[in-house]
């Protein structure tokens, strides 16, 4: 089989356009790429949320602290349900579907889809939704878990 040096250089694009551009794979029950940049996509619509401590609300953080060692991600569902949070870190929301509301002294701020929160640190509110409601959320830093 004579093989052409046209073909050759075909694949060895291919391979290394692959190779460059990102590995996509299913990591537990969604889908993230990873540029060998250090650049991440997640699908969102692929993530499923677990349930969190209380009915009616799950999360699931899809960015870990070796992938993202200063900012945290995930996402958030809220099933007309509302939880009491102090926030010992910084956190933005950007809301996908649904009504996301922030109480706070008294209060009310409410975004919809596409509309994004931003919750400063030290806040003591009061997570609500009058609806199935499914968010994004980034916080700064990202162990906010160790900080309590």
């Amino acid at each position: 089989m004579n093989v052409s040096e046209e073909l050759i250089r075909e694949i060895v694009k291919k391979v290394l356009t692959e190779s460059v551009s990102c590995s996509c794979k299913k990591e537990e029950d969604f889908v993230k790429e990873k540029d060998k940049s250090g650049i991440i996509k997640v699908a969102t619509s692929t993530v499923k949320c677990e349930p969190f401590e209380q009915e009616g609300v799950a999360l699931k953080d899809v960015l870990t602290l070796e992938e993202a060692p200063r900012m945290g991600c995930g996402i958030m569902e809220l099933d007309h349900t509302s939880f009491e949070w102090t926030l010992t870190y910084d956190e933005y929301d950007m809301v996908i579907d649904g009504t996301l509301e922030i109480e706070v002294d008294g209060r009310v701020v409410s975004a919809g889809p596409g509309e994004i929160i931003y919750i400063p640190k030290n806040t003591h509110i009061h997570f609500q939704t009058p609806n199935k409601t499914r968010y994004a959320y980034f916080v700064y830093p990202a162990n906010w878990a160790d900080l309590a």
